[in-house]
């Protein structure tokens, strides 16, 4: 069986070592996991290339939202959000869903936090959707995202509603006091928060989307000030693990081996 990872640009995913290190410990010997750049106008065409022997294919940049169009498909989470991260194909048809959003409870939950009540999300981009899900599934009781532009800010207003949140809208310069928050998932790309000045209460939770470099500025100050910190890669396997277990079907992915396999090839990096 195959299943792989798409996007544009490819090269750089680690998600074929974490798939390819769960088959190997499954013993799944007949599994690949490969990887394929794919832009947004190639995805249907790729899609219906793909015979029995495809499971599923991972989705990245910037195929998150075309996923919907071409998928048979969309899972309630993956319509919430607007986005999918994931296609499942089993019998001709094709699902959408987006496993971003419960992989980063699942990494939250490892370190003893199942609920936020107040979240805190930097940057308004298409990863702060996931975060807005994940902020509705921690059940919390507001959301204030801190961005550059107002408009951004305002696009995910209806993505806000549908998830039942209640979204505030701050300016960046405000993002001083995200720290005050339960939670605060940082979405921007590395370098974007180098300078930015946070002040962390000590039972505050960091969830930075980067994991390369690590630790990053904001990760480095939050842990000065007694945070506790979750990077990329935590979300990069946990969301991994999902996708696996829908590719084969499997109740249970051997995890540990999965997160080795992962962190062994971010050190060698």
């Amino acid at each position: 069986m195959q299943a792989a990872v798409l996007g544009k640009p490819i090269a750089h995913s680690l998600s074929p070592v974490v798939h390819n290190a769960g088959y190997v410990a499954a013993g799944l010997t007949d599994w690949t996991y490969t990887r394929h750049e794919c832009d947004e106008p190639s995805l249907a065409s790729f899609v219906d290339s793909l015979d029995e022997t495809w499971a599923g294919l991972s989705l990245t940049m910037p195929l998150k939202e075309i996923a919907l169009v071409v998928a048979d498909e969309v899972t309630p989470v993956a319509e919430a959000i607007g986005a999918a991260n994931t296609l499942v194909l089993r019998g001709g048809r094709c699902l959408a869903d987006n496993t971003d959003a419960p992989g980063m409870v699942d990494a939250l939950a490892e370190i003893g936090m199942e609920s936020a009540d107040e979240v805190a999300v930097l940057g308004a981009g298409g990863s702060a959707r996931g975060a807005l899900a994940a902020a509705a599934q921690l059940h919390a009781k507001s959301v204030t995202v801190f961005a550059r532009r107002p408009e951004a800010i305002a696009e995910l207003e209806p993505v806000a509603e549908r998830l039942g949140l209640e979204l505030r809208a701050a300016s960046w310069d405000e993002a001083v006091i995200a720290g005050r928050s339960d939670l605060v998932v940082s979405t921007v790309p590395k370098g974007v928060t180098d300078n930015l000045r946070v002040d962390w209460k000590p039972s505050a939770v960091l969830f930075d989307i980067v994991y390369d470099p690590w630790p990053t500025p904001l990760a480095a100050s939050a842990e000065a000030e007694g945070a506790r910190v979750l990077s990329g890669l935590e979300l990069l396997l946990t969301q991994a693990v999902r996708q696996w277990t829908q590719f084969t079907g499997l109740a249970q992915a051997p995890v540990e081996a999965m997160r080795e396999a992962l962190y062994t090839a971010a050190r060698l990096r």
